[in-house]
């Protein structure tokens, strides 16, 4: 008996392990090919986190949030102006305070923006939490709208987000003295800077899949799905459903920001164009359509949303061609996304990966 019970662990740690090795590689690998393609799997990462992120309030608490992009966007901002000369040529004040101008480190910028998404992610769930179901979705879609309009317009009468020009010249990301916008030489073989974002995501990537199962697991978790199953029940048991959704707010945003701030350094350059309603959609699709509540859905759901448009340019292109032009490439691709999207949904309506307890009471309804 030990002796199979020793047999599964190892299989188990060499499974891992085999896994561990090819993201190692992958990045190696993929930039042989182009850096084009290890951006692709970059910004995979980072959708990733923001799924992650969200699925505490969709998946978990059962909250349906369209505005989480504004988090995002509080994140991206933060770093750009934390990590950019943008205040200092801007404020006189703050350059007579950082003569050598405001270029704060990444242990400093990340819990800041993490903070600050997640003190509005609460703010944002206070005056909504008696909200339900369509009411709560369309107040959050407002929310993110809000602060994309504040972000175009925080220009006057003080430039404080540059308005719709957006923010330039940010930093990139500092690790062990090594600035990880630069090449990195390791022996006689050249890391790319794309490849040595791709680890540092992937680290934070590990890190928040890790808080979000401890998190499923405890006893916050488990009230978090008693109130995404019976809202009624779980307050007539004695939960504060209050502080409980409060909670899944904040923490969500977190996430968000965290991943906001890792976009801006990556990127280098903020506006509020890359903050859009459709942002949001898509998030939302990415935790829907791979399985509400269930961490390998939602990482399956965010790794095919993300780089499925990508993809799709190779087969845009050639049907473009065959009607000599006649269809634009980018609408035609958003029409097989869209496409993809409605036939996968049809086929597995909870999910490519649902949770297997997610939606087990009302399946015991059924039956009885």
């Amino acid at each position: 008996m030990k002796r199979g019970v020793t047999t599964v662990k190892q299989n188990i740690f060499l499974r891992y392990t085999l896994y561990g090795l090819a993201l190692v590689l992958l990045p190696l690998i993929l930039q042989n090919f182009g850096n084009a393609w290890v951006r692709i799997a970059d910004m995979a990462l980072l959708y990733v986190l923001l799924a992650v992120g969200l699925n505490i309030v969709v998946g978990y608490a059962g909250l349906l949030d369209l505005g989480y992009v504004a988090f995002f966007a509080v994140g991206a901002y933060m770093y750009a102006l934390m990590a950019s000369p943008h205040l200092t040529e801007t404020f006189p004040l703050i350059a007579a305070m950082f003569p050598a101008g405001l270029h704060m480190p990444l242990w400093v910028i990340v819990p800041v923006s993490a903070a600050v998404a997640g003190l509005l992610g609460m703010l944002l769930g206070a005056p909504t939490l008696k909200l339900r179901g369509d009411y709560l979705a369309i107040v959050t879609l407002g929310f993110g709208e809000i602060i994309r309009v504040f972000m175009n317009n925080l220009d006057q009468p003080y430039n404080i987000t540059n308005g719709p020009k957006g923010i330039d010249q940010i930093d990139s990301v500092t690790v062990l003295g090594h600035s990880l916008g630069k090449p990195l030489q390791v022996g006689g073989f050249e890391v790319a800077s794309v490849s040595l974002y791709f680890y540092l995501f992937l680290s934070m990537v590990l890190f928040a899949i890790l808080v979000s199962y401890r998190i499923q697991n405890s006893r916050i978790g488990r009230a978090w799905m008693a109130i995404r199953e019976d809202e009624i029940a779980a307050k007539a048991m004695g939960l504060n459903t209050r502080n409980l959704k409060l909670l899944a707010f904040g923490m969500g945003a977190t996430f968000g920001g965290v991943s906001g701030a890792m976009f801006a350094s990556f990127q280098g350059f903020v506006s509020p164009e890359s903050f859009s309603l459709m942002e949001s959609v898509m998030i939302v699709a990415m935790v829907v359509l791979g399985g509400l509540g269930h961490l390998p859905g939602v990482i399956l759901g965010a790794v095919l949303l993300s780089a499925l448009p990508e993809v799709l340019r190779y087969v845009a292109g050639p049907l473009q061609a065959l009607t000599d032009g006649r269809l634009d490439a980018a609408i035609l691709r958003q029409l097989l996304i869209a496409l993809a999207m409605i036939v996968i949904m049809l086929m597995r309506p909870r999910g490519l990966w649902p949770s297997p307890e997610h939606g087990k009471s009302l399946q015991v309804k059924e039956d009885a």
